[in-house]
């Protein structure tokens, strides 16, 4: 009883929920974090919505290290005539774990998506942000499993990690991320995204 106490005392210095919505007590913490992100989505100014997310990503998480080229993909784990636009990013964070989810999950808000729109499943979306690595960290307690469960089964997701981080080791299968996309059996079309139009700058 007394081990279950401390444990859940612990746990309460790390987070609290509060109207549904996760709060970190410890937000920020005194080391940099080495974060990759993919964003995306197939709602909308596909391009736009990108651009904006890049840009709170920079405002809310951290400066951004390195971007992937843009690729455009078949919709996964679901049929959709619109294609998604995804990069990854690569980040440097003060941000705790915990925050960090809940602070990619308020980008997708602001950029009108609606998470609970579907009870289970994939859906279209204007934006998606999801943690892929949180620094060579596992973690496995809901909502949060780093690295991201499904990354390696994923080519829309692999395509731009690789081509940022080949020689980044999962640190649970303890393969690069080069490694993981030769050897996907994802065959879900995959390719770099070509923009229709340039704007001229004024």
């Amino acid at each position: 009883m007394l081990v279950s106490f401390v444990f859940f005392k612990q746990t309460l210095r790390f987070y609290k929920v509060k109207n549904n919505i996760m709060i970190s007590n410890l937000n920020r913490d005194e080391a940099l974090h080495r974060v990759f992100l993919c964003i995306g989505g197939n709602l909308g100014d596909k391009e736009l919505y990108l651009k904006k997310t890049v840009k709170l990503i920079e405002e809310k998480v951290g400066r951004i290290l390195q971007k992937s080229s843009v690729f455009e993909s078949e919709s996964w784990g679901f049929a959709h005539s619109s294609s998604f636009l995804n990069q990854v990013v690569e980040v440097e964070t003060m941000l705790s774990a915990l925050c960090l989810l809940d602070v990619c999950h308020k980008i997708e808000e602001e950029l009108g998506r609606d998470r609970y729109s579907v009870a289970d499943g994939y859906a279209a979306r204007t934006a998606d942000v999801d943690i892929l690595f949180f620094d060579d960290c596992i973690y496995s307690l809901p909502p949060l499993i780093l690295p991201h469960e499904k990354l390696h089964e994923r080519l829309f997701v692999l395509e731009p990690l690789a081509e940022i981080a080949p020689n980044l080791m999962h640190s649970k299968i303890g393969k690069t991320v080069l490694e993981l996309k030769n050897a996907c059996l994802d065959n879900g079309r995959v390719w770099k995204y070509k923009r229709l139009k340039v704007k001229s700058e004024s």
